[in-house]
Order: structure tokens, then C-alpha cells, then sequence
């Protein structure tokens, strides 16, 4: 679906972490309803470097890219030459900016804030001296356990991820307040759908039931799941901020959500409805009880007044748009 009218002939746009989940999306998104515009992929890729607990620390991966027509670069941005290569060398009308460590397990507290923080300083510098719009990930996790509905200014981070995400957000404020470019930051609550499956065990939770579903196996649940509740959104809406946001009534931080809090047993029910199958789900303790999210719920009241967002999918209409994703990628790469 399109999302705007805008003709954006003649307009280049520069998407970082282009080859991972959100990023990719947001490039196969112009290709198909502005093939007229430049696309600039920007992304790491995945390597065999692993952060302390083992997870990569780069999810890029080149399938998510697979029929994707325009430019690719590989290229860290950390590295300043590679910065340095795009100020000289391009032309950027917007920026959307999905790079990041995004792991909050990681413990590599250097890490983060070089490449979330400092980095998207670098960024936003280019920004400025092209004239670009930004457009970046902001996180739910900047909440912590704030109580719900999570609201933009009741931020309590509980770990350095969020933390980092919250330095962007203040960061941002300062070059709202004196820069003509409009700079938005989307608080991306739990998000699923197409292209997330190399996001490995930090992919969504619908995924991850959905698999463990298909091979028969009775799907684990925490004790009390239909009282543990999230704001589940499906990637098609986060993809509609994400372009109702280029050109915004003002600069700003939005939460990017459905407004409705869904349980995980939820997940699960739909699933199985939409599988056809019928396994009994199995429950075992909490052992996150103390540091885990029981309830969020974003409050969407300004994105939907400043970005003209209207969330499109409930729950059971994104696991069904869903759900011939997930029997694919379980056949073809679960499976083999």
C-alpha cells in the first residue's frame, strides 16, 4: 500500500541497516511504490563476530536484499571514511536510520553508545549538510517498566539499549531546536512480520511460536501468559510511520504501536487457528520475574495527530497476512 502521494522523482534516500528487518522492508517499500526515486542501502552484513553473550552483532543478511534493485553498500557506521564517502559522493533528501546494535542482552555498554550515540551524531551531521529529513529507530525500550500506557517524556531505561536509545532521543531535541531539517525518532514497540527471521532468537516471539508450531512440538509458554501483555505491531504499520514521518507537521519522538496491549497465550491461539493445529501449549516458570516488561501498551494519541499514522492490523489480521511468511521461511530454512 502507499502511504503518500508524494512524487519522489529525482529524490535519493539513504536507508542504514538496510539489509536487516525494518531496513529492508523500507527499501523493497520505495522500490514498489517509488521506483522512481534513488535507494541507497546501507548495512554491515553479518560476519562471525559475536557480542559477549553470543548473539552476532550484525543480523544483516544479504537474502533480505534478494530482488532489491538498488545501490548496496557495505559499511559500518562507525567508520568515518565510510561517512566520509557518503557526504562526497551522494545527494540525500532523506535519511531513515534503522542501524544500531539492537540487542538488549548485549553487555558491551562501549559498543552501544559508540554505535547508537555517537554514531548517529556523524548522521545527523550529514543530515544537516545535505538538507535531508532523518528519520530514525527510536525504541519502547527507552520505557523500561514505566507504567502503561508508555508515554513520550515517562522514560526509565533498564538497560544500556534503551539507555542508548534515550541519548538519541535527547540528542535529536537539541538539533530540532535549531536545524531546518525535520528530524523524527519512532519508539518502535514489539514489532513482527516479513524479513525479521535473521534477527536469529531476537526475533519475534509470533515467529518463534509460529516454528515451534509447525515442527509439532507443544509450544512453551511462561506461567500467567495470558496475563503478560504487549504491544504487538505488525511491520506493514511500522513501515507506514516510517514514510507518513518524511515529511512531518514537526520534528518530534512518536510511539510507533497498535494503542492495544495483547497477551502472549494471544499469539499462540491465533496460530494455531490460522495452522490448523491444536497442540496443548505448555507452561514453565518465569525465571525474568523482577527484570521482564509485563504490560505495554504505547500511547499513539500524537503520532496518529502529528503523522497522520492510523495503525491498520490488529493481531490476528498481521499474523494472518503473516503466516505464509512463516510456513515459507520454515521450509526453506528451518527445515534444511
Amino acid at each position: 500500500m502507499r502511504y503518500i502521494d508524494d512524487d519522489l522523482k529525482d529524490k535519493t534516500i539513504l536507508i542504514t541497516g538496510g539489509a536487516g528487518f525494518i531496513g529492508s522492508n523500507l527499501a523493497f517499500y520505495f522500490q514498489e511504490n517509488h521506483p522512481e526515486a534513488k535507494v541507497i542501502v546501507l548495512d554491515s552484513f553479518r560476519s562471525g563476530k559475536t557480542l559477549s553473550n553470543g548473539n552476532l552483532k550484525s543480523f544483516g543478511h544479504f537474502k533480505n536484499l534478494i530482488g532489491f534493485h538498488g545501490e548496496v553498500i557495505s559499511g559500518d557506521i562507525n567508520d568515518k571514511d565510510v561517512l566520509l564517502n557518503l557526504e562526497l559522493n551522494y545527494k540525500f533528501d532523506y535519511i531513515f536510520h534503522e542501524a544500531a546494535i539492537s540487542d538488549t542482552t548485549a553487555l558491551e555498554q562501549d559498543l552501544m553508545i559508540r554505535t547508537n550515540v555517537n554514531a548517529y551524531k556523524d548522521l545527523l551531521a550529514l543530515a544537516i549538510n545535505h538538507g535531508a529529513n532523518m528519520i530514525y529507530a527510536s525504541s519502547a525500550a527507552t520505557y523500561g517498566n514505566a507504567p502503561s500506557p508508555q508515554k513520550v517524556g515517562h522514560e526509565a531505561p533498564q538497560n544500556v539499549y534503551g539507555f542508548s536509545k534515550l541519548c538519541m532521543d535527547n540528542l535529536s531535541r537539541q538539533y530540532m531546536q535549531k536545524e531546518e531539517i525535520k528530524i523524527v525518532g519512532l519508539r518502535y514497540f514489539n514489532v513482527y512480520g516479513a524479513r525479521e527471521y535473521f534477527k536469529n532468537t531476537t526475533a519475534s516471539m509470533i515467529l518463534q511460536f509460529g516454528h515451534q508450531i509447525l515442527s509439532g512440538k507443544n509450544p512453551k509458554l511462561f506461567e500467567n501468559s495470558d496475563k503478560i501483555l504487549r504491544d504487538f505491531i505488525y511491520i506493514e504499520d511500522i513501515i507506514q510511520a516510517n514514510i507518513k514521518a518524511m515529511n512531518p507537521k514537526e520534528s518530534g519522538i512518536f510511539n510507533v504501536g497498535t494503542g492495544k496491549a495483547r497477551s502472549f497465550q494471544d499469539i499462540v491461539d491465533i496460530l494455531q487457528y490460522e495452522l490448523g493445529t491444536n497442540l496443548s501449549c505448555e507452561y514453565i516458570p518465569n525465571p525474568f520475574i523482577g527484570s521482564y516488561q509485563f504490560h505495554t501498551e504505547a500511547d499513539i494519541s500524537t503520532t496518529k495527530e502529528i503523522l497522520g499514522y492510523e495503525p491498520r492490523f490488529e493481531m490476528e489480521d498481521g499474523i494472518k497476512a503473516y503466516v505464509g511468511e512463516i510456513r515459507r521461511i520454515y521450509e526453506q530454512e528451518v527445515k534444511k
